[in-house]
């Protein structure tokens, strides 16, 4: 710590994580709380970004107010430019919390091409750990749904054996316009499980419908779990009639 430093409380990082316990206070004075995002903004450092996303973490009331300061704290991460993306990567790769405001920052900084890999990235990080709340894993699956990249596939088709139903669809919505066949047999087994929950299972059929595998192997499974307006033809593949 040089001299400067030791006056004014802290090298420039030190002062923005001392900043934190204001920018996630919920109580008290907003102005205090507004003047501490204001002061993050106006630093050069990453850390000051870090710090500034806590803030996505908590809710305020009034809901005015807590939107308002929401939508300033993001003019602020985007006014760091690319200095916000590692920051940014980092959180959403380790938080559970605010995983749309992070994806909007960074679809701001980021080419379509480069926040494919960031997410890609985060699903494969995502997929060897247990998250308590599966909404975030749903919120990257969403992001990614429909596009046609080939870092998507193998790091969503983990998420077909995942604890949540919701994910589960989540995924298996993703996979079935990429025609990934390592995805083929994993649809199968959650389609013909008799512990796969029905809605899991008319979304695998949709998937593997619209994916155009076919079944051999598991076709009397098939068989036996279609519903309208889905059917098998000749070659045992899944149609959907009109």
């Amino acid at each position: 710590m040089g001299l400067f430093d030791f006056f004014t409380g802290g090298s420039g990082p030190e002062k923005a994580l001392k900043l934190k316990s204001k920018v996630t206070q919920k109580y008290g004075e907003p102005s205090t709380r507004q003047k501490a995002l204001q002061q993050l903004g106006e630093m050069k450092y990453p850390e000051a970004v870090t710090v500034l996303l806590s803030r996505f973490t908590i809710t305020v009331d009034p809901l005015t107010t807590d939107a308002d300061e929401k939508e300033h704290t993001f003019e602020l991460i985007k006014g760091f430019g690319q200095e916000a993306v590692a920051p940014v990567s980092a959180f959403l790769k380790q938080s559970e919390h605010a995983t749309s405001w992070a994806l909007r920052v960074l679809q701001e900084l980021l080419a379509e091409d480069a926040l494919l890999g960031v997410i890609a990235d985060t699903l494969q990080h995502l997929s060897t750990r247990y998250t308590r709340d599966p909404e975030k894993k749903v919120v990257l699956l969403h992001h990614v749904q429909g596009k046609q990249d080939p870092r998507v596939a193998p790091a969503v088709l983990p998420f077909l054996e995942d604890m949540s139903d919701d994910v589960k669809i989540a995924a298996i919505n993703v996979l079935g316009s990429l025609k990934y066949e390592p995805a083929r047999e994993p649809l199968l087994q959650l389609l013909t499980n008799e512990d796969t929950a029905r809605r899991v299972q008319t979304a695998a059929l949709a998937a593997l419908a619209e994916s155009g595998f076919a079944v051999q192997g598991y076709q009397d499974k098939v068989q036996a779990a279609l519903v309208e307006p889905y059917s098998l033809d000749k070659d045992g593949r899944i149609q959907r009639r009109a």
